[in-house]
């Protein structure tokens, strides 16, 4: 028997514990694993040596299921992009020292489309010296940006929240006579796919997002006024749902004026004032009432409202996951396909390289003709995910929260 590790990168998610959580379930019922280990902030905590024996967590129920009802990433994260491998190498030959060191036999890294960038270099490397190590990617992230699979850990929490702060802000938006404008801004620098979420409760309960903006078509602000000003010819209040990155046709972000413009390791721009920008313009041009909300943070760590088909589809796919290790599966990313019919989905995998630095734009079938709301089709695709409810245990009044020590 070989021993395993795992680790967790990007983005947090309400979910990604609930990913470690399969893992380590599966773990400890392996006859090829022995111990699991886990890198304390991914790789870039492994190349320091940082890393955790989690095999104490083998048949902790009551443990492993507060880890997965915790938000963020209980292993931490980190943003490190690996050198190509047409440069210096010795990075590679580092990990490899402290993963044998550990008698490492099988890798298991939880992330989004840049992290599976890290699986596929190190599984490319590994294959290249001849040795014994397999690299396995997990999906995870809000954005529900990774190509191939149905859609990503952690988006049907993230929607879930959405959903039902949405709908909330139009109860609240909904109280006065006098015309008012709530624009929201959600998360999404290229894909729109956790702003379309908004779109959910209206549809369901007849109360939420009027106007919905995502970055896969261009914005054109007197068309914004225009759809702005015949809403409220139907009422008073208009609730409007931006992404972060919604562009012109230029291809310049609509808040770029408000934005710091620092990138991350990965040269992705960091994202806000798209409604601080929309507020200021609908003061110009309507001058009625308007606000600006901005989510931010809590999209991605709300795990008072997990969506239940969310958390158990998390834990299924680790568990899945250490299943493909154990049959050699090298350099694959466990994947969700949704079958024909009632909705149910079966886990399989995809090479990491058909994933790694690729994103999954919302298809322009579930975006209606005018650009300023979503199709049925595409609110049928997110409903199934968001459903369910989580028994959450509470300790003087908070909820109670798992911290791997």
């Amino acid at each position: 028997m070989r021993n395993a590790i795992v680790g967790q990168s990007g983005g947090p998610t309400s979910a990604v514990n609930a990913t470690l959580s399969g893992v380590i379930k599966a773990c400890a019922k392996s006859e090829k694993i022995d111990k699991l280990y886990g890198m304390k902030n991914g790789i870039e905590g492994l190349l320091l040596g940082e890393v955790v024996d989690l095999s104490y967590l083998y048949g902790d129920e009551k443990g492993l299921s507060h880890l997965e009802n915790t938000p963020a990433s209980a292993l931490g994260s980190c943003r490190k992009r690996l050198p190509s491998l047409d440069c210096d190498t010795s990075v590679y030959d580092k990990l490899l020292d402290i993963l044998k060191e550990y008698k490492i036999g099988y890798f298991f890294y939880i992330g989004g489309n840049d992290s599976m960038d890290t699986v596929k270099k190190l599984n490319e490397y590994v294959n290249k010296k001849g040795v014994s190590l397999v690299v396995v990617g997990i999906p995870k992230t809000i954005d529900n940006d990774l190509v191939i699979t149905d859609h990503t850990p952690g988006y049907g929490s993230a929607s879930k929240f959405i959903s039902t702060t949405i709908k909330e802000i139009a109860c609240d938006c909904s109280v006065y006579r006098v015309n008012a404008v709530t624009i929201v801004e959600l998360m999404g620098r290229d894909a729109g796919w956790l702003t379309a979420a908004s779109a959910v409760p209206k549809h369901f309960c007849g109360l939420g997002a009027d106007l919905i903006y995502l970055p896969e078509v261009p914005f054109y602000e007197d068309k914004f006024i225009d759809d702005v000003k015949k809403a409220l010819t139907k009422r008073p209040y208009v609730v409007v749902a931006v992404s972060e990155g919604v562009k012109y046709e230029n291809g310049e972000y609509v808040g770029a004026g408000k934005q710091s413009g620092a990138t991350d390791a990965f040269g992705h721009k960091y994202l806000a004032g798209t409604a601080k920008q929309l507020e200021a313009l609908v003061k110009e041009q309507i001058g009625c009432k308007v606000r600006s909300v901005e989510l931010n943070l809590p999209q991605r760590c709300s795990a008072h409202i997990l969506s239940n088909t969310d958390i158990e589809e998390s834990i299924g796919i680790g568990a899945y996951a250490v299943r493909l290790a154990e049959n050699g599966q090298g350099g694959k990313m466990a994947t969700m396909v949704r079958t024909e019919g009632e909705y149910k989905i079966e886990y399989s995998y995809t090479d990491a390289s058909q994933v790694a630095n690729k994103v999954k734009l919302v298809p322009r079938r579930f975006i209606n003709e005018e650009g300023n709301n979503v199709t049925e089709e595409c609110i049928n695709y997110i409903a199934p995910l968001i459903m369910g409810e989580r028994k959450i245990e509470y300790e003087n009044g908070m909820p109670v929260h798992f911290r791997i020590g």
